[in-house]
């Protein structure tokens, strides 16, 4: 029986080391290569054409959500499982909307990380039990008080902190000292907000800002 091709991706060695062990404890999985960012992944994914990907979030130079979103569009038949330690919704929702089939936190039982990568590999979606409530509150609330039609609407208190910063010209780190959260934190919130409202560079970030009247030029 051919195995299950998979990518880890993570930018913590350890973390990575402990994902193949318990991978390949399954015998039905091979573990074909190993990236710690998104723009690793990319190259990755081009050369070994695995079946599955497994993906963190937040990762330095280039981060899982825009990875991921690469990855749905250039390689469709590969399927993206999304691994992190955050299932707020602030992640869960792009991830998916970027086109992972699949998001498993890192706090489940380890025996579901298999159960996940079949699942996804047979065309199936996987949502670990804190993201799958995550999912049924918001339906149930069914976006009360949020205007979906406006993008900006979307964006949590802190994601719309850190693109007023940005736009007015402030690095990571000096929006990681004003706000007193990690440079990865900062990326993280970045990275969604711009999956959120579509932008794909900083030009157009400041642009948006203009426009919507968050900052004045």
């Amino acid at each position: 029986m051919e195995k299950i091709r998979v990518l880890v991706v993570d930018d913590h060695t350890i973390v990575r080391d402990g994902i193949c062990a318990l991978l390949a404890l399954t015998g039905d999985m091979e573990i074909v290569g190993e990236a710690a960012n998104g723009e690793e992944a990319l190259d990755k994914v081009g050369e070994l054409m695995p079946d599955v990907v497994l993906m963190d979030i937040n990762m330095p130079v280039m981060g899982g959500l825009e990875a991921t979103r690469r990855i749905h569009d250039e390689f469709p038949s590969i399927k993206v499982l999304a691994l992190t330690q955050y299932d707020d919704k602030e992640y869960v929702f792009p991830i998916i909307e970027a086109g992972a089939s699949g998001f498993i936190s890192k706090t489940s039982a380890s025996s579901d990380l298999g159960l996940a990568v079949r699942s996804v590999f047979q065309g199936d979606s996987f949502l670990s039990p804190s993201v799958a409530r995550l999912l049924v509150k918001e339906h149930q609330l069914g976006g009360k008080g949020q205007d979906r039609s406006d993008s900006y609407g979307q964006l949590t208190t802190r994601e719309k902190e850190v693109l007023k910063l940005t736009a007015d010209g402030c690095t990571i780190r000096e929006i990681a000292e004003e706000l007193i959260i990690s440079p990865k934190t900062v990326e993280g919130h970045k990275t969604n907000l711009m999956t959120k409202l579509g932008i794909h560079s900083n030009a157009d970030l400041i642009k948006y800002a203009v426009r919507k009247g968050i900052i004045t030029i």
